[in-house]
């Protein structure tokens, strides 16, 4: 068997791993690089193996650093299964429709300007999506399914975002039996609307991400506690506060503590918009599955019918109505798409926001190098933004506790689990930078035979 990385080794994003076993080949997500434009473009348009000889995508969930790039594969020859979770193929449809938008708008903006050169151009476009949509297959939690002479397959709660799962994979070669386990994102134990990640047995191989592999992360009640702090000082300011958020699963549950906070009367009277078509129809999914959601949200629901919606929150839809928020008066929450600030409407938000000190850019999740989001992080004096230089005045506040991803705790909690049972016989860590993949292996030797292994890009390595 031969595992070749190509994406996600080193780095957060565009998770994408090869495994070859005898003649099968098979694809884990197939995600989109963010970035550097031009880096990210080179990264996305080309692939590593040739798509038109990978005979199945297992996609573990519908993040678009995991799914976003399945339309291009597509487009480059591709015609085999995707396999996913029920949840994750509605998310997906909608998550990948979006990025074909917003890379057709994107390139439309730049070639206006005249800049951008062929990064300006899109990598697919709305009918790639559709075509690709027809080659899913859901499966069901907890079950397994053949999907090849030589493999089957079992999905479990991943607990990252609804629909997420870790993928158990069992392929027969030369008359034994190989386990195989991805991970995915690993979420986290204890966070709304969702349930705890599932523990799995070990196997011959592990492939892990590592994204917070050396952080812990704060409670949430802290964060439930800064974001009424942050939005009573906007409040008195008279400033707005935009929040960069993905439209899944991030957005979703920001909107869930805000009707919190709303219901026990600790927010003031201030407008909050979820400027994002994407967050209204992935939000719409979330109401339609409800009861398969946590316990805490059965509890809301017993007082409050719609955990996702409360006396002043606005779902924006068209852009004129985006364009308007640019020009309002007084203090308002906004809260938009793209969680690294790499497209979308957020990127207006911050063009027209960022140069006020009244005004406040919250952060809520992990920023992967190179991005406008890891920049505010870093609070550079200028920004870029749609390659114009804008002065940064505005204040940031960095929030991880909202982060879907397990810390290292959880990771040690899910660790010991595999090795209490039948333990790991070689891991590769994923999905990661470079400091907390060499932290996380330290918390993973004592589970497995040998050496954890930290993959460099297009690495490949026999197992």
């Amino acid at each position: 068997m031969k595992i070749t990385f190509c994406g996600a080794a080193g780095e957060v994003t565009g998770s994408q791993h090869l495994i070859e076993c005898g003649k099968l080949r098979v694809l884990l997500d197939c995600g989109l690089f963010q970035g550097h434009r031009a880096e990210s473009r080179r990264k996305n348009e080309t692939f590593f193996h040739k798509p038109e000889q990978v005979d199945a995508v297992i996609l573990s969930h519908a993040h678009i650093d995991h799914c976003g790039n399945l339309p291009n594969l597509h487009r480059q020859g591709f015609d085999g299964p995707v396999y996913c979770t029920a949840p994750t193929a509605d998310v997906a449809e909608i998550m990948l429709e979006d990025s074909a938008r917003i890379q057709v708008e994107d390139a439309r903006y730049l070639q206006r300007k005249g800049r951008g050169g062929r990064s300006a151009e899109a990598l697919y476009h709305e009918e790639h999506v559709r075509s690709l949509v027809k080659l899913m297959q859901p499966l069901s939690y907890r079950e397994w399914h053949a999907i090849a002479d030589n493999l089957r397959i079992r999905f479990r709660d991943a607990g990252h975002i609804l629909g997420s799962a870790i993928v158990e994979m069992e392929f027969q070669e030369l008359g034994e039996t190989r386990r195989v386990v991805f991970t995915g994102d690993l979420g986290r134990r204890g966070m709304p609307l969702l349930h705890d990640p599932e523990l799995v047995p070990g196997g011959d191989v592990l492939i892990t991400e590592s994204t917070y592999g050396d952080k812990v992360h704060p409670p949430l009640s802290d964060l439930k506690a800064d974001l009424k702090r942050i939005i009573n000082e906007a409040v008195k300011l008279d400033g707005r506060v935009i929040i960069p958020a993905f439209s899944l699963g991030r957005t979703q549950q920001l909107v869930y503590f805000l009707n919190e906070l709303t219901n026990a009367g600790e927010l003031p009277s201030v407008p909050v918009f979820v400027d994002s078509p994407l967050s209204r129809r992935v939000t719409n999914v979330h109401r339609r599955h409800l009861n398969v959601q946590d316990a805490a949200v059965q509890e809301t629901m017993r007082t409050d019918a719609d955990p996702y919606g409360f006396h002043g929150l606005t779902y924006i839809v068209t852009p004129q109505d985006s364009m308007e928020l640019n020009h309002r008066k007084g203090p308002f929450v906004v809260i938009a798409a793209s969680g690294m600030c790499e497209s979308g409407r957020v990127l207006h938000h911050l063009k027209h926001g960022v140069g006020s000190p009244d005004n406040t850019v919250v952060i809520i999740g992990f920023q992967a190098e190179h991005t406008l989001g890891r920049r505010l992080v870093e609070r550079r004096p200028q920004l870029k933004i749609f390659d114009q230089l804008y002065p940064l005045r505005a204040r940031v506040e960095v929030l991880n506790g909202l982060s879907a991803h397990a810390d290292v705790h959880d990771f040690k909690w899910w660790f010991d689990n595999l090795a209490a049972q039948t333990g790991v016989g070689q891991a590769f860590l994923v999905h990661g930078e470079q400091a907390p993949r060499q932290a996380l292996a330290t918390v993973l030797r004592d589970c497995t035979d040998e050496e954890p292994i930290l993959p460099n890009l297009h690495q490949s390595f026999e197992v």
